[in-house]
């Protein structure tokens, strides 16, 4: 009897309430037909055609409530299975990105399923993900959001790659009130917005290339100069991230009345800087600062060492995700890269362990990455911070977790992690490394840079 029933509820007392609603409505359809049927009540016709319509619609409702109350979980989990979406670029020019996201958010779900996955309510659910490729499109990211929500009825979000597509798809994720926890949208304008459901475990990205100014001018005074002596060039995607990042830099060499003497942006492909280049050989600036994402700091290697180009600093963003030290290991000499992370950050959880046995592991894991861009590690701290809130919360109701992950404050192999009242991150600091040789070198102060950048073509 009703074997597509769940067994479990027949025993309590849904199956009472389901059967007594399902009971409700066969009198009903009696009602009707007994109605019609009988001569004495053809005067009341009317009034009661009004209120079967009443009961009608009272029954619907009872029975749609109890349903609701019977089956409360299952758009958000199938079986025993946590299932958490993410729209990630798996094609176009943010795919280098996006697969390294895509790996640590796959490293933490094996780490922590093999770990007993996640207790909620005194039972163990695994998690699962469910990708989309968002074409590295902002349009395309929203559109999936929306699937992955609506049609999916996916209800725990992981953040896309990038700062653009994030910001196009919060608001989607903050229409439907479904809590996104992200790793790749550094932009502080995301935090800006007033968004209730994103919560970002890194740093923001004015705080990028900012320290490199510091150090320039800290070189300066060692060499007895002025700072504002410096002379600053600059080529920048036109991309959220990146015009953070040039605002951080703007503010930072304006605070030692440095000079700004390149101020570009890059091209919307990102395949040819030789135009900003050509005016750095011409102009001979102090220090070089390019962002422009992976393909971006690759097309900055491969022209800086074509065009033998001979700066005393050259400080790129994402010089591990598009792995400079090994492509262009000549020109990639003394780059100052920031990092979210590092193998030595001293921090440690208890499912990674600390920073080195995460680098050891997930190296093991995929034996391709001789350094682990921090795209993988944030990624990775993201699931875990997703962990932690379906067990605080005790529960799958979404208002529930997002108060879960807002109360968030934890150490993590990663780093620290506490979210601001705009839910950003405010517990992690921004790294400096610097390439010697094919490894990267912690920049802690200026004395432990290499200045000027040696460099042999």
């Amino acid at each position: 009897m009703m074997k597509w029933f769940p067994e479990h509820l027949l025993k309590t007392k849904f199956k009472f309430y389901f059967l007594q609603s399902i009971a409700l409505m066969f009198i009903v359809n009696s009602l009707k037909h007994y109605r019609w049927g009988n001569v004495f009540l053809l005067h009341q016709i009317k009034e009661e055609h009004m209120n079967f319509n009443k009961l009608v619609l009272a029954s619907i409702s009872f029975v749609t409530g109890m349903l609701m109350l019977v089956f409360p979980l299952q758009a958000k989990v199938e079986g025993d299975k946590i299932i958490l979406g993410s729209a990630i670029s798996l094609t176009g020019k943010y795919a280098t990105n996006g697969l390294h996201a895509q790996r640590g958010y796959d490293f933490a779900v094996e780490r922590i399923n093999s770990m007993g996955g996640v207790n909620v309510g005194g039972k163990s659910y695994m998690l699962s993900i469910k990708y989309y490729d968002d074409e590295s499109t902002p349009a395309r990211g929203a559109q999936l959001a929306e699937r992955l929500i609506k049609q999916d009825e996916v209800e725990f979000m992981l953040g896309p790659y990038s700062s653009g597509l994030t910001k196009a798809i919060a608001p989607v994720t903050e229409k439907y009130g479904v809590p996104m926890v992200e790793a790749e949208g550094a932009s502080r304008s995301l935090f800006t917005q007033g968004y209730r459901y994103l919560f970002a475990v890194l740093s923001t990205s004015e705080q990028y290339l900012s320290p490199s100014i510091d150090h320039a001018a800290s070189m300066a005074k060692k060499n007895g100069k002025n700072p504002s002596s410096v002379k600053v060039a600059m080529a920048f995607e036109n991309d959220p991230f990146s015009l953070d990042v040039r605002e951080g830099v703007v503010d930072t060499a304006k605070k030692y009345g440095m000079k700004i003497v390149i101020d570009d942006k890059l091209p919307a492909d990102l395949s040819d800087m030789s135009a900003t280049l050509t005016k750095v050989k011409a102009m001979r600036p102090d220090i070089l600062l390019v962002s422009g994402h992976s393909k971006g700091a690759a097309t900055a290697a491969r022209q800086i060492g074509e065009m033998r180009i001979n700066v005393p600093l050259i400080s790129i963003t994402h010089c591990e995700a598009a792995k400079v030290h090994e492509k262009f290991p000549k020109a990639a000499q003394g780059f100052l890269c920031p990092t979210q992370w590092s193998p030595n950050v001293p921090y440690s959880d208890s499912h990674f362990g600390d920073s080195k046995k995460y680098d050891r592991e997930f190296k093991a894991a995929y034996p391709s990455y001789s350094a682990i861009p921090y795209q993988t590690a944030q990624a990775s701290a993201a699931v875990l911070v997703w962990k932690l809130a379906f067990e605080a919360a005790n529960s799958f109701e979404k208002d529930r977790l997002r108060d879960a992950i807002s109360a968030t404050q934890t150490e993590t192999f990663y780093g620290k992690i506490k979210f601001s009242e705009a839910e950003n991150n405010i517990a992690k600091p921004m790294l400096m490394r610097q390439i010697s040789g094919k490894k990267y070198a912690d920049v802690v102060s200026a004395n432990d840079l290499a200045w000027p950048r040696k460099v042999s073509y």
